[in-house]
């Protein structure tokens, strides 16, 4: 039977968790945008020398550590908790970052970019489950898009900041204002930030899990808990979970989906400036471009979030996942520049939030004991796209066919995101309730 904790015995707000980890996502917004921010201004650095070949290597060697974090980020959250891999992912990214404005060479630079790419990429997996966890029921797409919020906020300002700074004080500066505040954040979140209560229960501690619950008025099956709290192992009975059939078509779109999603958002955040550049576009215009995309991203957020809290949050990825397609083609068509800034715009807002509906789609379609397990995989294959979006636009922007072409190439994988989702089915609590209750028995 539920907890007696409410809303109205709480003392605490959910809103601080939420607020902390949106701080945090917004770091990875950072991140999203600073090569596509500095890359130019990299190429034309005579102290560089920087190709274009070398420039794809760094692009992609921060997402290959992104994605073997968010891989391994299910392990570590079901063993030490997500509160502490949430610190130490904010921590690791901002000190290697602060060593990318100082490094002198490709190979350091790269070192750099992979090391705080891996302690990047468990950011967003955990701080959407303790927000998911915080903010549940009916609420769970609406918590996931509205924390998304701060990855695209974060884009904006370092697209905004690149405009000014880099003229003014050189690109090596982006990298020491992207670290600056994950140095402060590290410590506000072991004071400020609770623990989640069902990894809590799930290792015992019981009372510690219920203090928290009536602190926050979590609304807590205590029955389902005590399931929980008889497994052992975690991680690989979540990872079971995702494979039995119950779970298992759900499992293969969401992965096949989150690739073509974070496809979608890298390359472009990553090129779009680059592309615009070879359509004939100045600098200033071109990350103008990544900062109204990023925008219409945020815009798009909080649409996605409020019709995906009527609709799900699958029928929603579904429609956006469509309406992307239809307006990364239309960007390859030459239009006045207002126009093309109305479609960039609507570009942003369907694009970003498709991927963060999926993710809103996992948190309400997996068992409590499952769903950091659930995310961290989502994430860490996505991420698999995250490298493959600047390879491709790498590949074509080398080949100097990436405007027109590389426009439709992202509408392509639109379509494909779409076609593959349609095979997903949102899943009855009941059917989740009863795997999680068999899944614990010996």
């Amino acid at each position: 039977m539920p907890t007696t904790a409410t809303r109205s015995t709480a003392t605490r707000s959910t809103a601080v968790v939420t607020v902390l980890c949106w701080i945090a996502v917004l770091l990875d917004g950072f991140d999203l945008v600073v090569l596509g921010t500095t890359i130019p201004s990299m190429l034309d650095d005579p102290a560089w020398d920087l190709s274009g070949a070398q420039a794809t290597q760094i692009t992609t060697i921060g997402l290959v550590g992104m994605t073997i974090g968010a891989l391994v980020i299910g392990f570590l959250t079901d063993k030490l908790g997500r509160r502490r891999v949430l610190m130490s992912a904010v921590l690791l990214f901002s000190v290697f970052t602060l060593g990318l404005a100082f490094t002198t060479d490709v190979m350091w630079f790269s070192l750099w970019r992979f090391l705080a790419g891996a302690g990047l990429g468990g950011a967003l997996p955990t701080a959407i489950s303790l927000v998911t966890e915080f903010r549940s029921g009916r609420k769970a797409g609406s918590a996931s898009t509205t924390l998304m919020t701060g990855y695209h906020v974060g884009a904006v300002l370092t697209a905004l900041l690149g405009m000014f700074l880099i003229d003014a004080a050189g690109w090596h500066a982006m990298f020491i204002a992207g670290a600056v505040p994950g140095l402060i954040l590290a410590p506000v979140l072991y004071f400020l930030l609770p623990e989640s209560p069902a990894y809590l229960r799930i290792k015992g501690r019981v009372a510690e899990a219920e203090a928290i619950e009536q602190a926050y008025g979590l609304q807590v099956d205590t029955e389902m808990d005590n399931l929980q709290e008889q497994e052992e192992g975690g991680n690989t009975d979540g990872i079971r979970a995702l494979l039995q059939p119950t779970f298992r078509v759900n499992t293969i779109a969401i992965w096949a989906t989150s690739f073509m999603g974070l496809l979608l958002v890298y390359g472009l955040n990553t090129w779009l400036p680059q592309i615009m550049r070879e359509a004939d576009y100045d600098l200033g215009n071109s990350l103008a471009f990544l900062m109204v995309l990023n925008v219409g991203a945020v815009v798009g957020l909080y649409i996605a979030g409020r019709v995906a809290d009527i609709h799900s949050p699958r029928r929603t990825a579904l429609i956006w996942f469509l309406c992307s397609a239809v307006f990364l083609a239309l960007l390859a068509i030459r239009l006045p520049l207002v126009g093309l800034y109305v479609i960039v715009f609507l570009t942003g807002v369907f694009v970003f939030s498709s991927q963060v509906l999926i993710y809103a789609f996992v948190g309400e379609n997996h068992p409590s004991s499952a769903r950091a397990t659930a995310m961290g995989f989502s994430a860490g294959i996505g991420r698999l796209g995250a490298i493959s979006g600047p390879l491709l636009g790498g590949i074509m922007v080398t080949a100097g066919v990436a405007y027109p072409w590389g426009f439709f190439a992202f509408a392509v994988v639109g379509v494909l995101g779409f076609t593959i989702f349609s095979f997903s089915r949102t899943l009855r609590p009941s059917t989740i309730a009863a795997v999680e209750g068999g899944a614990s028995r010996p």
